[in-house]
């Protein structure tokens, strides 16, 4: 009773939104009179978060399971992370949620190097001698992949690299490479499952999330789900609330869940149609004079003219009466003072100058927890270690603080209202002091992030690249080679949310610091940011928004709002942002690189090969010393079938950047697919000594040793590659390849079953198995995997050309001769097809006498090369 007394007595006003809100969890959700939906709304400062926890307090007492979400989230994904986290923190783990959520984190890496890989024109000449026709299509795309290239954008958005610019590219040239894209991606996960969890994590995180609040549900009355500041939010959790509660889209959400919206806006009738029945609106106005007294009374402020003089500085705003009475003012000395904020009575009020300064300045940056604070308040020789201790402390007790210092991304924080005219009074009086903490602020999160950098470095250097190193047969279904990886290596920092964290407060504080000279910077970084995905983008332009109406420059402050509403659409955000980047001078010469590079790329992907060169090239140009523009053109050249353009780009990356694992990697794969294999294990050599644990660079050395007959080392490199990396096919097949060479077709056989048991609609793996039960001589077992194939990808030519052979030895030979037909019809120049097809054509002709001589060819007949 005590504890509850206390609280109300802190709380003061909004008895009739509390009420309405208990009462509603007094009744039976099939009640007509309860509501499923709270929206609420009003200007900053009116105390939405502040009854938002409190209803999120009264949920509690009637046995509810609470989760909180606000604008630390940037992306379905995310909040759902968030609504995790607060079960847990109230003994409902949510693990199921949660081992999904890390499998998409996982896989969003594993979906960017399939995506950054695929090869959407036609397949590349393989190894030296080998026939590239196993992967080549004829036509244009499938129905169901033009289908998925229109509606399906918004997931392609997803994927980083390709995800950034599904927007950018002509959905029948995007779908020109759905089916690749896809293969790639379902060739690397272990099941369906895990493709759809990259391409729309919604839908299959959703309905896990529906499933833990249904178990949860058996052991509490509710769960109250609260969504604050909800006017940022709402671009991206909108449609998802709405089809959450109003739709079975993600099952059956459970009637004893109640949501609130919280945030600026009103209510969205044309989104939540039809809903109005369910739903309960609270609009929130400032405090009414008696609701502020009874306040400022229960804070023991009853003098009449300092009453008056809070009433007028705060306009009623809850926070702000609040604020103005934590000290209990009681001096009317200087009320009548026209001049006077709220900012500057509070500090008035406050009697302890340090305070009073500590105060001030801890509202420079956006969040604060001890390390920040400490950096904050270093300058104040009052202060002292000990005293350090007992601020920190007071600031956490203030009013306008919220938050906690553990809190995921955000920590504390100050109130807009309140730190608004804070910063505006802290530029004003003192530019240069403002410049100054503003600089010094910037140098410690510098220093932050390069010790996160060093960490990261380290830790990638201990692990190697295994998690990094992706292994499928990503699109190039001729089987060609190990795959090139373009997209955020794993060590690259922007590839750490941490480091990221720590570089946008760096960004914002130089931002304030010195606009001008740090706008170029900020717009880069939001160009390297888009290769992390939609939400990191949204990050980078709210901190130029914040700086820009911070420190008061319109630039700044035009470039976030601009950046903002371009980044507003999951699908096509990230390519509206970097149009707006390369379409403006505001870049300079190594941000449009960036830009270019990053553009680059997913012109690269898209199949544009020749549009792809010339952003590399202008990247190239405008910095010509640094190597990933060579690296990715490299990759371009090799795509093409430029090889020797290829070698000479990943040359000069090297020069530039010598013993970089990736580099390496991307160089001894071209010199192997070119058939130069001693030079390739050279290089591969280099690579897997930068990089100890890396798959990928293993296994491509393994398939160079066995071109060059070191049967023994190929066998052990594959072996290892498959061990550091148990789904990467490339090596299981490869390594499938190496048995049947050394004559142990059962062997082959169980990695080429594993192989499907991980990818089992991939072609190219049933064309692999196919081709080793031909030359094992079970013709029956491998007209079954080649049609099986086929039915996967009508337009196969291996599996084409070796069915016909298989046809022949099951003497069927008028089918044998029509996949022949086909596989060349498809590919004129299929040297072997023709060969083969010339070799049934005479033994058709010569059938009855050559049977009644008994004569018959060798079992196995010749390899299908491709």
């Amino acid at each position: 009773m005590a504890e509850l007394i206390r609280r109300r007595q802190r709380f003061v006003g909004r008895r009739a939104e509390l009420g309405a809100f208990r009462d509603n969890l007094g009744l039976a959700p099939d009640d007509e009179a309860h509501r499923f939906l709270f929206h609420v709304h009003g200007i900053a400062g009116v105390g939405k978060t502040s009854l938002v926890r409190e209803w999120e307090k009264t949920a509690r007492e009637c046995g509810a399971l609470t989760a909180y979400v606000d604008d630390t989230v940037n992306s379905v994904p995310e909040a759902l992370a968030a609504i995790s986290a607060e079960c847990a923190r109230q003994g409902f783990p949510l693990k199921r949620l949660d081992r999904l959520l890390e499998t998409y984190r996982q896989r969003r890496h594993e979906a960017e190097s399939a995506s950054a890989a695929v090869t959407l024109g036609p397949a590349e000449t393989g190894e030296a001698g080998e026939a590239a026709g196993a992967g080549q299509q004829g036509g244009g795309p499938s129905a169901g992949s033009t289908a998925l290239a229109a509606a399906g954008a918004i997931g392609l958005g997803m994927i980083p690299v390709v995800g950034a610019f599904a927007g950018a590219v002509d959905t029948t040239r995007l779908a020109e490479g759905t089916d690749r894209l896809r293969a790639a991606l379902s060739a690397r996960f272990r099941n369906p499952d895990d493709l759809r969890l990259v391409l729309a994590p919604d839908v299959v995180l959703t309905p896990v999330l529906v499933d833990e609040l249904t178990d949860a549900l058996r052991q509490v009355p509710w769960v109250t789900l609260f969504f604050d500041t909800y006017e940022r939010t709402s671009p991206f959790l909108g449609g998802w609330l709405h089809d959450l509660m109003t739709t079975e889209r993600y099952g059956r959400l459970p009637l004893q869940v109640v949501v609130t919206l919280a945030g600026r806006e009103p209510f969205d009738t044309a989104l939540w149609e039809g809903f109005a029945d369910f739903m309960t609106d609270v609009r929130l106005d400032p405090f009414t004079e008696d609701e502020s007294r009874r306040l400022l009374a229960a804070r023991s402020v009853t003098e009449e003219t300092v009453v008056a003089e809070v009433l007028r500085l705060s306009g009623g705003l809850p926070v702000l009466v609040s604020t103005l009475a934590q000290n209990r003012p009681a001096d009317p000395d200087d009320v009548g003072d026209p001049s006077a904020t709220a900012v500057e009575r509070f500090l008035k009020w406050e009697r302890d100058p340090l305070r009073r300064r500590v105060a001030l300045d801890c509202a420079l940056p956006r969040a604060l927890d001890e390390d920040v604070f400490l950096a904050v308040v270093e300058g104040e020789e009052d202060a002292g270690i000990a005293g350090a201790a007992g601020l920190y402390d007071w600031l956490r007790a203030l009013p306008f603080v919220t938050g906690t210092p553990a809190a995921r991304d955000a920590g504390l924080r100050y109130h807009d209202v309140v730190r608004a005219p804070m910063l505006r009074l802290r530029r004003t009086r003192s530019p240069r002091g403002w410049t100054a903490r503003h600089t010094a602020l910037a140098r410690h999160f510098t220093a932050w992030r390069e010790e996160a950098e060093a960490e990261t470095g380290t830790a990638e250097a201990e692990m190697g690249t295994a998690v990094a190193a992706t292994g499928a047969e990503a699109g190039a279904r001729d089987g060609t080679g190990a795959r090139e990886r373009t997209g955020p290596r794993a060590d690259e920092p922007w590839e750490s949310a941490r480091w990221r964290a720590l570089r946008l407060e760096e960004t914002y504080h130089s931002l304030c610091a010195t606009p001008a000279t740090a706008l170029p910077t900020a717009l880069r970084d939001v160009a390297e940011a888009c290769r992390e995905g939609v939400g990191a983008a949204r990050r980078c332009a709210l901190a130029l928004a914040e700086a820009g109406e911070d420190t008061d420059d319109a630039a700044v402050r035009e470039w976030g709002r601009r950046l903002g509403a371009a980044l507003g659409d999951d699908g096509t955000g990230v390519r509206n942002a970097l149009g707006l980047l390369l379409d403006a001078t505001a870049l300079d010469p190594a941000g449009r690189a960036v830009a270019h590079r990053v553009r680059g790329r997913v012109l690269s992907a898209d199949g544009r090969y020749e549009q792809a060169l010339a952003d590399f090239d202008r990247s190239v140009a405008l910095v010509p010393d640094r190597y990933e523009a060579y690296l990715d053109r490299g990759i371009t050249h090799r795509r093409r079938g430029d090889t020797g353009a290829a070698l000479a780009d990943f040359h000069r990356a090297d020069e530039l950047a010598p013993d970089t694992a990736w580099v390496l990697r991307a160089w001894g794969e071209a010199l192997r697919g070119a058939g130069r294999y001693e030079e390739a294990v050279a290089l591969l050599d280099r690579a897997i000594a930068a990089a100890p644990g890396n798959a990928y660079a293993i296994a491509s050395r393994g398939g160079a040793l066995h071109r060059l007959g070191r049967t023994a080392e190929a066998l052990a490199d594959l072996d290892r590659a498959v061990a550091l990396d148990g789904g990467y096919l490339w090596a299981l097949v490869r390594r499938g390849r190496l048995h049947v060479a050394t004559g142990a077709p059962d062997l082959a056989l169980a990695d080429l079953d594993r192989a499907a048991e991980i990818a089992p609609d991939s072609d190219w793996i049933a064309s692999e198995r196919g081709e080793i039960h031909r030359l094992s001589g079970r013709y029956e077992d491998a007209d079954r995997e080649l049609t099986r194939c086929l039915a996967l990808n009508p337009d196969h030519l291996s599996a084409l050309a070796s069915r016909g052979a298989v046809r022949h030895h099951l003497n069927r030979p008028t089918e044998a001769l029509a996949d022949l037909d086909r596989a060349i019809a498809l590919g004129p120049d299929y040297t072997w097809a023709l060969a083969y097809r010339e070799q049934v054509r005479i033994e058709y002709g010569e059938q009855v006498r050559a049977e009644s001589a008994g004569q018959r060819r060798d079992p196995e007949g010749p390899r299908n090369p491709a």
